[in-house]
């Protein structure tokens, strides 16, 4: 079959590799129909992770079972099937209390697995023909229509990101009437703050630089702010005051309840952005948040990174302002998303069409178009907001 492979230093190809098969009688195969990029495979693709050359990238299908292990009994061949990133047995101490992303059973040397994804496990990626399904009873979800229908774009992006975007806003404490800042308009951060939206925020702010993504802000319904006008706390400082009447006391609350760290550890610093500085979201956050609130960081922090900015960020470590996260009496809550504790419900609100989450999805390509999709992705061009590759679209289309 052909997949995405990873050769190097931002060289993807797209190649011939041996078709999955079953291996387990708990094992399913799909047909994939739809794959998408997510942010964190460049981390792979810029070699900003351990090596992981060789690897079948991917983590974010959506497919038609055409085989099932013995033991499969909740799904059968010609369903349509959502998969969600993070792998799970369903049964060990993790997930059964709902951490499915820190599952114990999945891998002998990591807590949680993905599908091609460095240092979480040896499962072959999902860009490709084809993917095999650990334990596929729990980590198949049926989904209604057919491959390439309506709904197909929306479906796909719960793998991760709407669900992903879901979760920060459970971190961060998001309930009907918050205020709230999201700092990354990538995908998962323009899905947060669109989250946010469909909780009923009564103020949401995105931080970010790149104008196509502070237009889709805008276009939900939120306020962009772009960090290059300068100090992205200052700003939204500023428009908070702006017209409000406070009632004494109030003046030591000026910023929001709600923050949402949505970039990771390849954060560019918005006094020098030509530079990095992978502590700046969370230390503006700490400013941002008012006492008592809450952050939820969903965007990637790894232990190893080898294009660190020093020492220390190359292990992962980062100086923290934890006196003041201590003294505003803050709460910060992290990590993985376990998929498939909020994508039921998702997929029922696009079913009843009160979420479109599509509306993130800039570009539509075949398989064979991966190479031209991760520099575009990168790159930040051509209006790139989210690629989703077609394994059944033939090459030279687009959609």
């Amino acid at each position: 079959m052909r997949a995405v492979v990873l050769r190097g230093l931002r060289q993807v190809v797209v190649a011939n590799v041996p078709d999955p098969r079953i291996e387990a009688p708990t094992d399913v195969i799909i047909r994939v129909t739809s794959a998408a990029i997510c942010g964190s495979d460049l981390h792979m693709y810029n070699a900003r992770t351990a090596p992981a050359e060789g690897m079948v990238l991917g983590h974010e299908p959506l497919g038609v079972v055409e085989e099932t292990g013995s033991a499969v009994t909740a799904v059968r061949k010609g369903d349509r099937v959502l998969v969600p990133f993070n792998i799970s047995c369903g049964v060990c101490f993790n997930c059964a209390r709902g951490f499915t992303s820190a599952c114990l059973a999945i891998d002998p040397k990591s807590v949680g697995g993905a599908y091609g994804y460095v240092g979480l496990g040896t499962y072959r990626g999902a860009q490709a023909e084809y993917l095999r399904v650990p334990f596929g009873d729990r980590n198949c979800l049926v989904m209604p229509g057919t491959p390439h229908d309506a709904w197909e774009d929306d479906f796909v992006l719960l793998a991760d990101v709407f669900p992903t975007g879901w979760y920060a806003n459970e971190l961060a404490g998001v309930t009907a009437g918050s205020t709230v800042a999201v700092f990354g308009a990538g995908p998962v951060g323009l899905l947060a703050a669109y989250c946010a939206v469909l909780r009923s925020a009564s103020e949401i702010y995105v931080v970010d630089w790149i104008e196509e993504r502070l237009a889709k802000a805008l276009e939900i319904g939120c306020t962009p702010i772009d960090f290059r006008a300068g100090d992205p706390v200052e700003q939204i400082y500023e428009a908070r005051r702006a017209g409000r009447r406070l009632h004494p006391g109030e003046e030591k609350m000026p910023g929001v309840m709600c923050g949402i760290e949505a970039v990771g550890y390849q954060a560019i610093d918005w006094s020098d952005p030509n530079a990095e500085n992978p502590a700046r979201v969370i230390e503006d956050l700490i400013r941002l948040v008012n006492p008592t609130g809450r952050i939820g960081a969903v965007g990637l922090y790894v232990s190893n990174d080898p294009g660190g900015i020093n020492p220390h960020a190359k292990r992962g470590e980062f100086s923290l302002s934890f006196g003041k996260l201590w003294e505003k009496s803050l709460s910060l809550g992290m990590g993985q998303t376990p998929v498939i504790r909020f994508a039921p419900q998702l997929r029922d609100m696009i079913v009843a069409r009160r979420a479109k989450p599509s509306f993130l999805v800039s570009h539509r390509l075949p398989l064979e178009a991966a190479p031209e999709a991760y520099a575009m992705f990168e790159q930040r061009i051509d209006g790139c907001t989210k690629v989703i590759l077609k394994p059944e679209l033939k090459q030279g289309g687009s959609s």
